[in-house]
């Protein structure tokens, strides 16, 4: 079922898989509506998964701060100047965040968003601040 952004409650969602690609990470990133929506998550200690460059859009959340992660390389200086630990692996779990660098990495990505999802809420950390780039210590 599709629904748009405008009539969407994150509260209806156990998880989040964040579109992949460079566009849609980049239209997400400067919407603040979808900035709030995905930081809302982190809020609540609801498991997250990105790939490639959907990273971005948590960068604007807040939420890579003090986080391990991984993403397509180009990004990666951006994932440490918003104080990211960015390492080079098919996929990092770090507190419900799922991420992988590239599509030769879905299956191991696949593999531990499915884990985290079912695992359900980890314990949320001090509340990420949206569209600063500077969230709290994840």
């Amino acid at each position: 079922m599709e629904v748009p952004l405008d009539e969407a409650d994150p509260s209806d969602y156990d998880a989040l898989l964040l579109p992949v690609g460079v566009m849609n990470p980049d239209k997400l990133r400067v919407n603040e509506k979808a900035v709030r929506f995905v930081k809302s998550f982190f809020d609540s200690g609801k498991p997250v998964a990105a790939i490639c460059h959907g990273p971005w859009t948590l960068i604007e959340a807040g939420a890579v701060k003090g986080r391990r992660v991984t993403s397509w390389p180009s990004i990666r200086t951006d994932l440490k100047n918003a104080g990211a630990d960015w390492v080079d692996r098919k996929v990092v779990v770090d507190s419900g965040l799922v991420t992988s660098r590239k599509p030769d990495d879905i299956p191991a990505f696949n593999e531990k968003m499915i884990e985290e999802f079912a695992e359900g809420r980890h314990e949320p950390r001090e509340p990420a601040t949206a569209s600063s780039g500077q969230g709290s210590q994840r």
